[in-house]
């Protein structure tokens, strides 16, 4: 009986350290194409919302750090792409901003699994309160 225990209990550390582990490829999560219309849009695993905007960077910025867990892991010209972290097992969401023509969009999605359970959609539905949008 303790072998089936010791086998779950490496299981379960080698599952947690491939989720923190795991290469981060930013450019997989570049949003390219045109701007999506403006609105939200839920999807299986994300989100996406676009609204008009006039602000810069330093103001969602200011926003996108005051998140817990929340780093910036890539920067192009117009777009900038963050990664927040569960709590307890450490699953990545990826979050693009991208900044185009007097709007913001922000597309929050995950890596692992089919559902994110609203995580990304509230996450950005924050985002948005605090920058008043």
């Amino acid at each position: 009986m303790s072998w089936v225990l010791w086998g779950v209990l490496l299981l379960g550390v080698g599952f947690a350290s491939y989720v923190r582990l795991a290469p981060q490829e930013a450019a997989r999560w570049r949003v390219t194409g045109p701007m999506a219309a403006l609105g939200d849009q839920a999807e299986a695993g994300g989100f996406r919302a676009v609204r008009a905007f006039e602000g810069d960077w330093g103001a969602v910025e200011a926003v996108v750090f005051g998140t817990p867990r929340t780093r910036a892991l890539a920067v192009w010209e117009n777009q900038r792409l963050y990664v927040t972290r569960s709590a307890l097992w450490g699953f990545p969401d990826y979050t693009t901003v991208r900044l185009e023509g007097g709007q913001i969009e922000i597309y929050g999605r995950l890596r692992f699994g089919k559902s994110d359970l609203g995580v990304n959609q509230a996450r950005i539905r924050g985002w948005l309160a605090d920058l008043k949008l």
